[in-house]
């Protein structure tokens, strides 16, 4: 069924007071007289059509001045999304820029320099396979929320067992833990199962514990656990860490920000990985916000729904 738009919602409600207001009147003939305008010198049916030529007049210009509102609206929805998309085109071609610059940059000193030590030449050829993954990574970030964005209908939907789902991600991060010295408490429960996309959920999850390990700090303990709710569950993702400042907290789920982009670029991150977390939670129907812990870390609370649909 088609939307109605606010300047029909508008003057259906106009014209459904008016005919409540003829149906009393109709009804209780004697008895409005002592209410309705009491002219004595025309009929009740005279005073009855006067009211409808009024509301009905009410009800147009209420019409067209809403229907105004709702292009008005439509206009800067769509000045919005555009100026959005430039700014989102700009963000991206400047992302792909460095890494692309870094292997050109690399891979012309190779060919410029036939008299190039092995070992020199296999450290340039080891930042360029980096520069590579980054790349690689950068693009599979994009994609993943060009999906999200643009083709909802086409994402699969499953059973998916969050809690071996996280146990995976927990030892393919062990070792990155351990360089870090960092301790992972995981309190999920066993079976927590939800209808879902296997690879969003992933990304859910991978995406907070490399940002826990990036940026949390060495030594620092990360917390996962989770609540049974009636439709969905609620789920909360914490480090004791340095965590970041309040005023950079609103903005920490828009794309390509960082809030030290030099640092950010260092570890590897592409500026899109809690971007893909928010859009991923709210696909499955849930909601994120984030917060600061008692010992000034980073919280997380999600919930994702059981079911989808």
């Amino acid at each position: 069924m088609k939307k109605l738009s606010e300047g029909q919602k508008m003057w259906l409600s106009v014209m459904t007071v008016y005919l409540a207001y003829a149906t009393i009147f109709i009804m209780f003939e004697d008895y409005d007289r002592k209410f309705i305008m009491p002219f004595n010198e025309v009929s009740d049916w005279h005073l009855l059509l006067f009211s409808l030529v009024v509301m009905t007049g009410l009800g147009f210009l209420l019409f067209r001045y809403a229907r105004r509102m709702d292009q008005r609206i439509s206009r800067e929805q769509a000045e919005k999304e555009n100026r959005m998309r430039r700014e989102l085109t700009q963000n991206i071609a400047h992302e792909l820029k460095t890494p692309v610059a870094s292997i050109l940059g690399y891979t012309d000193t190779i060919l410029d320099s036939p008299d190039m030590t092995d070992e020199v030449k296999q450290q340039f050829i080891v930042r360029t396979n980096a520069q590579a993954h980054r790349l690689t990574t950068l693009l599979q970030d994009i994609s993943t929320l060009n999906r999200m964005d643009y083709a909802k209908d086409m994402i699969m939907m499953e059973r998916v067992n969050v809690s071996i789902l996280f146990s995976d991600i927990a030892e393919e991060t062990a070792i990155a833990m351990q360089n870090r010295q960092m301790a992972l408490h995981n309190y999920l429960p066993e079976n927590i199962i939800v209808h879902g996309n296997y690879s969003l959920l992933y990304s859910i999850f991978r995406n907070l514990m490399d940002n826990a390990i990036n940026y949390a700090g060495r030594g620092t303990t990360v917390e996962v656990a989770a609540e049974e709710l009636p439709d969905s569950w609620r789920f909360t993702f914490k480090d004791n860490g340095v965590g970041i400042p309040v005023e950079h907290q609103p903005r920490i789920f828009e794309r390509f920000y960082r809030i030290d982009k030099g640092r950010s670029r260092d570890m590897g991150g592409t500026g899109l990985g809690l971007a893909i977390v928010k859009n991923a939670v709210l696909l499955h129907g849930g909601t994120i916000t984030i917060g600061t812990t008692g010992t000034g870390g980073l919280s997380f609370d999600f919930t994702i729904r059981k079911q989808m649909g």
